[in-house]
């Protein structure tokens, strides 16, 4: 599996960024199956939340034998200093583990959110604490709106993060306004030398009223073959500024998600979205839970 450099942090993370909130509601042999499914592949670089059920206590059991084979991240969605000082303190016990590679800002959305994060006595302060006391390495910010590129730019001018998680995908870049903010993004991370990663590559749109939802995801995510591997081709073949994406939330799709990285590299990103333009009903949907 290819990997890229994390910024500055100068991990070398596979692109593939394991998506740990496919932990969430799962058993423990299924999450050891899962993890192990990801580790075989060549994964390295494994991304949960303390908001994301028992995703943490999951995760946990294996860090015994593989914390020092990985880069671990983690986050918090609590918004003063207190509620996450206590919560990444909560999230080093379940993760089993005395130190963190990067806690990150969680689902920093919107600018009230951004204020509350970085303002006096908000939970910047307590990641701050943590890095300065060696229980992180480094400090990120991430989201999963249509506001997020602009947001996060917004945060890199406050604080110097060193990894930002937003979405794109192939209908996101469709949009002038948020292919705009992206760009802007870009122009950001790189001039700090900041992690860039990505969320919702293979998001098809939200699950409709009375649909069975087959999938532990917040949205219905393309599950066929060729359309996974086109979705990773447009991405990862198009875009060298990200260090990588986040498997979706659900384990059965995992393994589709490595095929698809193993197949592209004979795919265009222009031949990747015109496979992608087949699909009428690929929406990039945006949800008010954060993944």
């Amino acid at each position: 599996m290819e990997t890229r450099r994390l910024g500055r942090l100068e991990h070398h993370s596979s692109v593939l960024i394991y998506g740990a909130a496919a932990l969430g509601g799962v058993d423990q042999d299924r999450a050891d199956a899962s993890i192990q499914e990801a580790l075989d592949a060549g994964v390295n670089h494994f991304d949960v939340a303390a908001d994301y059920g028992d995703a943490e206590l999951r995760l946990g059991p294996r860090m015994p034998e593989i914390r020092d084979r990985i880069f671990l991240a983690t986050k918090t969605g609590r918004r003063t200093y207190d509620e996450a000082w206590a919560e990444i303190n909560r999230s080093l016990e379940r993760l089993r583990t005395d130190h963190l590679d990067l806690i990150q800002m969680h689902a920093v959305c919107d600018l009230e959110n951004l204020d509350l994060v970085t303002g006096k006595g908000g939970s910047l302060e307590a990641a701050i604490r943590a890095k300065e006391e060696g229980m992180v390495s480094a400090i990120g910010i991430t989201g999963h709106t249509a506001e997020a590129p602009s947001v996060h730019r917004e945060g890199l001018r406050r604080f110097d993060f060193d990894s930002v998680l937003t979405p794109l995908n192939y209908k996101l870049s469709t949009d002038p306004r948020y292919a705009d903010d992206y760009a802007a993004l870009v122009e950001a991370v790189q001039a700090s030398d900041a992690a860039l990663m990505t969320i919702k590559m293979i998001s098809r749109r939200n699950w409709q009223d009375g649909e069975e939802k087959t999938y532990d995801t917040w949205y219905r995510p393309f599950d066929e073959q060729r359309y996974v591997t086109a979705a990773t081709a447009w991405l990862l073949n198009g875009h060298p500024e990200i260090t990588g994406l986040a498997t979706a939330g659900e384990t059965r799709l995992l393994r589709q998600m490595v095929q698809a990285e193993k197949d592209r590299a004979g795919l265009s990103p222009e031949d990747a979205a015109a496979i992608l333009d087949e699909v009428r009903d690929y929406q990039s949907p945006f949800v008010d839970i954060p993944i």
